[in-house]
């Protein structure tokens, strides 16, 4: 008997410096080691040991130390390696507190046909197989037919629609040289998947039959077979079918004694075991007796069957059948693209003597262990059973059966079977519980890949941040853009830059780098239709050249973005966004273009980062843009609001937009993204004031216009906002429209926004508190009003001020309210929500 490739490697386990050999799992070596307890049971805390040689064990937990903790592992599938540390587990383990150094990716690869698992039916579903081929088997070892990509250590986990599957490779350990990943996501398309994953060897249930020394048969085979390891010296062997007798004969070859072998056919069974950290003894009876023979022995090989591992062939959606001779559900049939061979399609398993568990009296304490890594009993399935439940899916949250890492591999048809004996029904019309991937457990870290850290949530930023960052701009985060807040001169307070900038904007010339803002480009013939159904608002009569704002609501009625769209040609808009909803809008817009309304003939393209936008406000902006742009008429006659025209600025090809977020005479300058720097020092140099996000905050909200995400909560309509001049009387529909009819919606206390004035100028409302009636605050339960939304300083009203949404709003206006601040309660005046310039005069200059 051979160890493997004589490649000694030192490794650690609960504290004792052990011996294995390149090539061992974890387990392996512990067997050959002597060590057959792994772990403690999670519920009773009972010694429990290696069941299994791969996925399907259910005990062998083990909490890996060095080189980086790792939690939650079987030391079935633990690879080997020099300087290993780990510990046994009782089921819970211990997150890293230090960042994982290993590093972890993806790749994509595209097959005509993918074949999964190398034993010998894979490899002769690979070797007929036409086309480009692709093989994947969990083992780090085998072989692949000519003309076939073969890739080792990797696990299909997740069958999904459209021939995509997902696979995990195990490329380095913990220990590998960093320029290797640790594991790599396969993303793979397939037009054909061949499903040759095999089966799992079932155990009995009997009393006390989680003894560590208690081990599959077909486990033991492939210690010995593949890792030169025997797991005992005495052996007794239960079995119901043929194959046990093949592991028994094998182990007897390589010196084991064969004590006694145990057929339920013959009708014996084992009924107990004797042992505390090790079996001792097995007691074998006559089916149905309680009295049986004491056998000692150091192993005991147990084989009720094989379960085709169907996990995969399910998650295609494939349709699952009882077979009676395996004891087993077996696939019903090929799917168009699915097929299955070998074990997993249940070809050429032996059939077996049915035998769930070994029938025992019940006792106080019950030791016939289900799923032994929830330490479930069948006790645990009568007392659902008893409680009335049937289905195999509520049986198993209620007993949590099949919940563990090993997703209930070995213990999910026991459970189905004790049910069906305890109900008194046939496995043929009960329904297997559901299998979901993963197939077997996988790490969030392999999930992340390299999307970890910095790159986890990529940081954005516009094409003009360095100068930003030259010119000591603060930054505020808003979605993952990096935004200007405001631009401190040296010893200048927050405070004192937001006025100073805000009164550029009013009196002066000011400019933003507005380049986040979201921006869609909509093409097609139907996009005019399409837009209609998206906005509240007409946009397909908008003429090329006009721009117009638009509120867009979820079918609730509810306001979910607002923007402007552009009209650039017949069959082409752009449309504009808030910035952190971007990626929300176009994923709104593909939702409804590839579910609802497949038909139209429309494309949406996000061109955020293709353009740098940059708003020039304030009553010199007139003519700074003139002097910028000499060939562009930049009166109110030739160039009116909500309209633009393509000129040349600074020397730069631009698409000038007259809209003003600001209240103030204003123009959005659109250039390639390359060319907004230069842009952007241009207008710098004709000595406007540069303006952040604080800013433009409070300019907006001078003017009463909301921020949708600051100033909505999910729960308002464009009405709640004083809108609805921008919701269409002519249009038959859109989505949200029918939601504006409910009751709910047209409620006379609905939450409505409005401005607050704290009676003294010098309050600054905290955003976000609560508004109530009176001078004091009463007893719980106290009646909240509405909340404040925004709350700013304001150079042009020279206080501060607030909006808010309240209910009953606008009927509230010229009352005073109440709004807790701390021990005080800070009486404040409602208003409208246009608090500046409320006939708009400013804007056209």
């Amino acid at each position: 008997m051979t160890r493997l490739s004589g490649v000694p490697l030192k490794f650690t386990f609960d504290g004792r410096e052990l011996t294995g050999f390149l090539g061992d799992t974890l387990a392996s070596a512990l067997l050959a080691n002597g060590i057959h307890q792994v772990a403690t049971s999670i519920k009773y805390g009972r010694p429990r040991g290696i069941v299994a040689a791969g996925v399907e064990d259910s005990n062998a937990l083990v909490q890996i130390e060095a080189p980086f903790p790792e939690p939650m592992l079987s030391a079935t599938t633990v690879e080997l390696f020099d300087g290993l540390v780990a510990r046994g587990l009782s089921g819970q383990g211990r997150l890293a507190a230090e960042p994982d150094p290993a590093r972890y990716d993806a790749k994509h690869v595209h097959c005509d046909v993918l074949v999964v698992g190398a034993g010998p039916a894979g490899r002769a579903a690979a070797a007929e197989a036409e086309g480009r081929v692709l093989l994947v088997d969990d083992q780090p070892d085998g072989e692949a037919p000519e003309g076939v990509r073969f890739l080792s250590r990797t696990t299909a986990f997740g069958i999904y629609d459209d021939g995509f599957v997902l696979a995990l490779e195990r490329r380095g350990e913990p220990a590998a040289p960093e320029r290797i990943s640790r594991q790599r996501v396969w993303r793979i398309r397939a037009r054909k998947i061949v499903l040759a994953t095999g089966a799992h060897e079932r155990p009995i249930v009997f009393p006390d039959n989680d003894r560590p020394g208690i081990m599959l048969a077909g486990a033991a085979r492939t210690y010995l077979n593949r890792y030169g390891v025997l797991a005992g010296r005495r052996v007794v062997v239960f079995t119901t079918n043929d194959s046990a007798y093949d592991a028994a004969s094998e182990l007897a070859g390589a010196g084991a004694e064969i004590v006694r072998i145990v057929d339920a056919r013959e009708g014996y069974g084992v009924i107990g075991t004797d042992g505390d950290t090790h079996i001792t003894a097995a007691h074998v009876a006559k089916l149905g007796s309680l009295e049986g023979e004491r056998v000692p022995c150091d192993l005991l090989l147990v084989s009720g069957g094989w379960n085709p591992a169907v996990h995969l062939y399910s998650q295609a959606r494939g349709t699952l059948r009882y077979s009676p001779e395996l004891g087993a559900y077996v696939p019903a049939g090929d799917l168009p693209t699915v097929s299955v061979v070998g074990a997993a399609a249940g070809e050429g398993l032996p059939e077996a003597k049915i035998l769930w568990q070994v029938p025992a009296p019940e006792s106080e304490v019950d030791t016939r262990f289900v799923d032994q890594q929830r330490d479930a009993t069948v006790s645990d399935v009568l007392r659902a059973t008893g409680a009335g439940l049937r289905s195999l899916e509520h049986i198993k949250r209620y007993t949590t059966i099949g919940t563990a890492h090993d997703q209930g591999k070995t213990s999910g048809m026991l459970a189905a079977g004790i049910t069906a004996e305890a109900l008194g029904v046939d496995l043929s019309t009960q329904r297997p519980t559901t299998f979901r991937p993963p197939y077997t457990p996988v790490s969030f870290a392999a999930l992340a890949g390299r999307h970890r850290g910095e790159l986890h949530d990529p940081v954005r930023v516009t094409a003009i941040h360095p100068w930003h960052v030259e010119h000591g701009a603060e930054f505020e985060n808003v979605g993952q853009w990096k935004r200007p807040w405001y631009y401190p001169r040296p010893g200048e307070s927050m405070h004192a830059a937001v006025l100073r900038e805000c009164r550029a904007a009013r009196n002066d010339v000011a400019v933003m780098d507005g380049s986040t803002l979201g921006k869609i480009d909509v093409q097609g013939p139907d996009a005019g239709w399409f837009l209609d159904m998206l906005y509240t608002n007409m946009m397909s009569n908008l003429k090329v050249g006009r721009i117009r704002y638009g509120v867009m609501c979820g079918v609730d009625g509810m306001v979910i973005d607002d923007g402007t769209v552009i009209r650039v040609a017949e069959d082409r808009f752009l449309v504009t966004t808030t910035t952190g909803n971007a990626a929300m809008v176009l994923e709104w817009m593909e939702e409804w273009l590839q579910t609802e309304w497949p038909h139209l003939n429309v494309f949406a393209t996000s061109v955020t980062e293709h353009w740098a936008t940059i708003p020039l406000v304030g009553p010199r902006s007139r003519e700074v843009l003139g002097r910028l742009a000499p060939d562009l008429d930049v009166s109110n006659d030739a160039f009116g609001f909500m309209t633009w025209h393509d000129a040349e600025v600074a020397g730069i090809a631009a698409r000038v937009c007259r809209i003003s977020f600001s209240g103030e005479l204003a123009y959005e300058i659109n250039v390639p993204s390359w060319y907004g720097l230069a842009l952007w020092e241009s207008i710098v140099d004709e000595g406007a004031t540069p303006y952040g996000t604080e800013t433009m905050h409070v300019l907006r909200a001078e003017k009463g216009y909301p921020i949708i995400g600051q100033d909505t909560d999910g729960t308002v309509t464009p009405q709640d906002l004083g809108m609805s001049w921008a919701v269409s009387k002519k249009k038959v529909d859109f989505l949200g429209k029918r939601s504006f009819a409910r009751a709910e919606n047209n409620r006379p206390d609905r939450k409505q926004l409005v401005g607050l004035l704290p009676v003294d100028p010098s309050v600054l409302l905290p955003e976000g508190s609560q508004i109530i009636e009176s001078e004091t605050v009463p007893e719980p339960p106290v009646r909240m009003l509405g909340h404040v939304t925004s709350s700013y300083d304001s150079a042009a009203l020279g206080r501060t001020f607030a909006l808010a949404l309240v209910r009953s709003g606008r009927e509230r206006v010229g009352e005073t309210l109440y709004v807790p601040v701390g021990d005080q309660v800070v009486p404040v005046t409602v208003t409208e929500s246009v608090l500046f310039d409320k006939e708009g005069a400013r804007r056209d200059g």
